[in-house]
């Protein structure tokens, strides 16, 4: 794979997959219009690709290996490119998730990532990010939307998430996303794997108030923590502070409704929303 620069920037994956696609397509002799009808996409999309203006789809990524027989070229180079995408202050972290055995979040007024649906995400991408263009905004949410691929594994963590009832109420995206969104937490958590608390707003003050984070337990024993709050967040690797940690996720934890209880509110919420909606 080619990292020399050029054109006008440093290579990056977003820039090395538009290269390589348009080097591919001038060796097999195609104008952008001819592939794009070999592909079944519009030929706009493509040269935005090639431009390194908007990345490829997941799909659009298979389709191009599938045609340039690339042995998942595109596709690998577009997981990297939205890697790269996330912020320096919550890769560390991310990278970190596919080597977890077990995950524990705490979110004090939103559904954790790795819960969220397309919809949900989106709302909350376009609201904190308002300079951002509409196709930057769903490359940010296929980012996390991937994220959730290491649930699919056939080892897949343990995944414990307690959320403030905050996380209920607030109506991100307006009845008919909360609605979609809650229907999707009460699927994932009939697996197995994932567990859910709702820590209600009875009982008062805790200490993960005004912030969210994540403990991951890695296949060696290593715990790692991950803390975030606005526009910002920060790995923790000191013992001291990992074990400070994870006595506040403890405290609340204990707080929180047990399984059916939790369960209860999510529906109760759920059905709150699905009134609106109908109404």
């Amino acid at each position: 794979m080619e990292l020399n620069n050029e054109d006008d920037g440093r290579a990056t994956p977003r820039t090395v997959l538009g290269r390589r696609l348009r080097r591919l397509r001038e060796a097999a002799d195609l104008s952008q219009r001819a592939l794009a009808d070999k592909v079944g996409y519009p030929h706009t999309y493509l040269s935005r690709v090639e431009r390194g203006e908007q990345l490829p789809s997941l799909a659009l990524a298979e389709d191009l290996d599938t045609h340039f027989a690339t042995d998942a070229l595109f596709a690998e180079l577009l997981s990297l490119a939205q890697d790269a995408s996330i912020p320096d202050y919550g890769r560390a972290i991310v990278e970190r998730e596919g080597a977890a055995a077990r995950i524990q979040v705490f979110g004090s007024s939103l559904v954790p990532g790795l819960l969220q649906t397309e919809d949900y995400a989106r709302a909350l991408i376009r609201t904190s990010l308002p300079g951002e263009s509409e196709e930057q905004i769903d490359e940010r949410v296929a980012t996390r939307m991937r994220r959730k691929h290491l649930f699919e594994r056939v080892e897949a963590p343990y995944y414990w998430a307690i959320l403030d009832e905050a996380a209920l109420k607030r109506p991100i995206g307006g009845a008919t996303c909360m609605a979609s969104q809650l229907r999707h937490i009460l699927k994932a958590v009939a697996s197995p794997r994932i567990w859910l608390q709702i820590l209600p707003f009875q009982q008062g003050e805790h200490p993960m108030l005004g912030g969210s984070l994540s403990l991951l337990t890695l296949r060696n024993g290593a715990t790692i923590a991950y803390v975030e709050s606005f526009a910002s967040g920060e790995a923790v690797e000191s013992p001291e502070r990992i074990l400070e940690l994870t006595q506040r996720f403890d405290v609340a934890r204990s707080k929180a409704l047990p399984e059916k209880e939790t369960l209860d509110l999510v529906r109760s919420y759920l059905r709150g929303y699905e009134d609106e909606v109908d109404s």
